[in-house]
């Protein structure tokens, strides 16, 4: 069994200049925030961001977003953070928004392997500009393109030394889903059990999708 457990600096090597990236979180519940100022720290650039929202100004994706990092957020929630609106309406980001049902199961397809969702939501809105609709025994659907990642950041409560997570109330968000759908996973947890300590009714995440762990 392959030891997982890797020092932030040894997890954040992985990362690099214009890479696509999940962050789990809602309002920073559930973002690694460690993780996040490793990265401001290594000051990697031109990143594509995916996470619920934009963080605030000095928490979460935020963080990225304020320091200039960030090329492209695709999220469904930019309103606690202003510098969003500030980079959008001066040309330096790109910002897709995705209405929060949608982009949870747009990130669903992609860990899934599915082409894509069908949805009523955004029909006969400017979020069905340029998408295919499609009719099914009636009634119109927007078809929207799974979502993948170079890398998945999740925050965890508790990890073993296999990469099996699990979660805590609210910060169960969006990790479990992002962590089913980057080619590489780097878990920050509280804290770092041995394997079989989780109970096997509170694994979220099976080890089977986490590549690295880190205690944050």
């Amino acid at each position: 069994m392959r030891n997982k457990v890797v020092t932030i600096e040894e997890a954040m090597h992985h990362i690099k200049d214009g890479m696509t990236i999940m962050i789990g979180g809602f309002m920073a519940a559930g973002t690694p925030e460690k993780f996040m100022d490793a990265l401001v720290k290594k000051g990697v650039k031109d990143l594509t961001i995916i996470g619920n929202d934009g963080g605030w100004p000095n928490k979460g994706i935020g963080k990225l977003v304020c320091n200039k990092q960030v090329k492209k957020l695709i999220a469904s929630h930019v309103g606690l953070n202003p510098e969003v609106g500030s980079q959008m309406n001066s040309g330096e980001l790109e910002t897709e928004l995705v209405p929060q049902g949608t982009l949870a199961e747009r990130i669903r397809a992609g860990g899934n392997g599915l082409g894509g969702i069908l949805t009523p939501t955004g029909v006969g809105t400017i979020v069905e500009e340029g998408k295919e609709k499609i009719t099914v025994d009636g009634k119109v659907y927007i078809l929207e393109k799974p979502l993948k990642a170079d890398i998945a950041l999740v925050g965890a409560s508790i990890g073993d030394k296999k990469g099996n997570l699990y979660y805590n109330k609210a910060t169960k968000n969006f990790n479990p889903l992002m962590a089913t759908a980057a080619e590489l996973v780097i878990a920050g947890a509280e804290k770092i059990v041995e394997v079989g300590e989780i109970d096997s009714n509170d694994v979220m995440t099976p080890g089977l999708f986490v590549d690295y762990i880190v205690e944050v």
